[in-house]
């Protein structure tokens, strides 16, 4: 495995609290990684740190095999295209001036618009599905139509990888399904490497070809989700008892929560065929 992104002894805290603590990991090039983990422990902190948002305590993290931190931003802009968890809206600006502005590292006092960035904007508003929200303030448009413009806009930045934080947040489940597929074919056509944090752990099974389990700031497990999605490795992440079964579209892990005493079916109603705690 070729890896992009690395961690090397990790160790990033907030006000004395410490989040991460000599974290390693590998993530590979040209593939769609997925990070998950319960609430609070260290996925965003991870990302925001990979994407140098955040300054470790210690360690490193590698972006090819040199230290981030080392270097140019400008350089890094252009590799690296990044989308945090609810980003700030400037006042009054337009879809088409927001998604415009992912243009900005390919930009110089001597080079300031040209044909190029307007073609990579006006894909990036196609791919997204916000071409016809183009002239529309942006402070003016629903959670999900934010979103997609917020998505164009790291699309505009032409990178080679995109790390998202909760990228289908706000979405309803088409529109999640239509960014998940989008990132996919990026991946799978254009040969993007993609880093997301996801909470539904069956849509990261679904596109993930590298799955991260993060529980308590650590990593618990890291490959592809058919050979780590475990019920064992559920119950130790999340808490939660249940079968896995193969998703009947696409074969991918399927977690099925168990029944409770509370939720329990009626009386006589069947058990998935072949499925029992920790099915894999």
């Amino acid at each position: 495995m070729t890896a992009l992104l690395s961690t090397r002894d990790l160790v990033v805290g907030y006000e004395g609290r410490t989040v991460l603590d000599g974290l390693e990991l590998d993530l590979p090039a040209d593939a769609f990684t997925v990070i998950v983990g319960p609430n609070a422990c260290g996925k965003s902190t991870l990302l925001r740190t990979m994407a140098r948002l955040l300054t470790p305590r210690r360690g490193a993290v590698l972006l090819d095999g040199a230290a981030i931190r080392d270097l140019p931003t400008r350089d890094v802009a252009r590799r690296l295209g990044v989308l945090p968890q609810s980003p700030l809206v400037p006042e009054g600006i337009t879809v088409a001036d927001l998604v415009g502005r992912g243009r900005q590292p390919y930009q110089r006092w001597w080079r300031q618009w040209s044909t190029e960035d307007g073609r990579a904007v006006d894909e990036a508003m196609r791919l997204a599905d916000v071409t016809g929200l183009a002239d529309r303030p942006v402070d003016t448009l629903s959670g999900g139509q934010r979103q997609r413009v917020w998505i164009a806009m790291t699309l505009a930045q032409d990178t080679d990888a995109l790390l998202l934080d909760e990228p289908t947040t706000f979405l309803d489940l088409a529109h999640q399904v239509e960014v998940l597929d989008l990132l996919h074919r990026l991946r799978a056509e254009r040969g993007r490497t993609v880093v997301a944090v996801l909470h539904d752990l069956n849509q990261a099974a679904r596109y993930a070809d590298h799955l991260v389990a993060m529980r308590d700031g650590a990593v618990v497990a890291a490959g592809p989700p058919r050979e780590i999605l475990t019920a064992d490795l559920v119950r130790d992440v999340f808490g939660l008892d249940c079968v896995v079964v193969p998703c009947p579209v696409t074969g991918a892990p399927l977690v099925v929560p168990a029944l409770t005493q509370t939720s329990a079916a009626p009386a006589g109603t069947p058990a998935p065929a072949g499925a029992s705690v920790g099915d894999a």
